[in-house]
């Protein structure tokens, strides 16, 4: 099996910090960063001992097509992606919040909505909603911004109420998420997927408010097959998806789920190798072409030449 990049230990001239989280890597300059998408895999908000070869060069390429997608919507960080597993954008001052928009009643709000809740981030949902079912229109579940440990459900209101962000910065932020749900829901049914839910993630360049981080990913969205989905849905039967999802689903069985007390199930390397052709399944999928696996010898040097060269 393919090599992953697990981490990363570059000291780049005139790097100014570093910041480690989930799945990235991020090298930081005076007004720019250099993010490396490693193989590192998280799932309830826990990174997974072992990396998944192609995961961060599958995210990171189908974020740059999604990023370069909506440009014209609503303006991102991104300068340059000069190897498949970099990106380089503007240093932004990033908003303590993410925001989740969903489409279907589906992962955690499904797990919330089964447990008996009604109203999710200030948000009421009707009654008698089966697992998966189309909401009546998208709904807007924004969750905090942890740096370490889990990040918390977190409604409109109380975001305005402790100042976490302006209103009027909100109602920015509020407008762009619908914006790009709409775009990517279109992107998706193109491809003859459903784009269920998905997170955006903002931050301020100046007075500019920008989109950071990567949309439309398998790690960051949900997406069914459109063509099965009335068939299963009206049968009771789960939806296949596009997502991480599996890996959730894999770990619950296994008695994982992120709580105080779990230990993490060992991954063998035949899970491993699973869960990174499911990746390259999602690419293909997705972007609706043939994935071309990254095939430098010497991959850690690359990466750290590609940041050279553009920092």
């Amino acid at each position: 099996m393919k090599t992953a990049i697990k981490e990363t230990h570059f000291n780049f001239p005139n790097q100014v910090g570093f910041y480690k989280g989930k799945v990235r890597d991020v090298y930081i300059f005076e007004d720019k960063l250099a993010v490396v998408a490693t193989d590192r895999i998280s799932a309830f908000d826990v990174v997974l001992p072992k990396p998944i070869p192609f995961k961060g060069q599958v995210l990171n390429q189908i974020a740059a097509r999604f990023l370069k997608a909506t440009a014209d919507l609503v303006p991102n960080w991104v300068t340059a992606t000069p190897h498949p597993y970099v990106t380089i954008g503007k240093k932004c001052e990033p908003f303590k919040v993410e925001m989740v928009i969903r489409g279907y009643l589906a992962g955690h709000a499904a797990r919330e909505y089964k447990a008996g809740k009604r109203s999710i981030c200030g948000v009421s949902l009707p009654e008698g909603l089966a697992e998966n079912d189309r909401l009546p229109h998208p709904i807007i579940t924004p969750t905090t911004k942890a740096s370490e440990g889990h990040d918390e459900d977190i409604s409109k209101e109380a975001i305005l109420a402790q100042g976490i962000v302006s209103r009027e910065d909100y109602e920015v932020l509020e407008k762009y998420t619908h914006a790009l749900f709409a775009k990517g829901r279109e992107m998706a049914k193109e491809m003859g997927l459903i784009l269920v839910d998905t997170k955006y993630e903002f931050g301020k360049y100046g007075d500019q408010i920008l989109l950071i981080d990567e949309i439309h990913t398998p790690d960051s969205s949900r997406y069914f097959y459109a063509d099965k989905y009335d068939e299963y849905q009206n049968a009771g039967l789960a939806q296949k998806q596009l997502s991480k999802e599996f890996v959730r689903q894999w770990l619950i069985a296994n008695g994982f789920q992120g709580k105080e007390g779990q230990s993490v199930p060992e991954m063998k390397d035949e899970f491993i190798e699973e869960i990174s052709n499911r990746y390259i399944e999602l690419y293909e999928n997705i972007i609706g072409e043939p994935f071309v696996k990254s095939a430098y010898t010497d991959l850690e040097g690359s990466i750290e030449k590609a940041i050279l060269e553009n920092i």
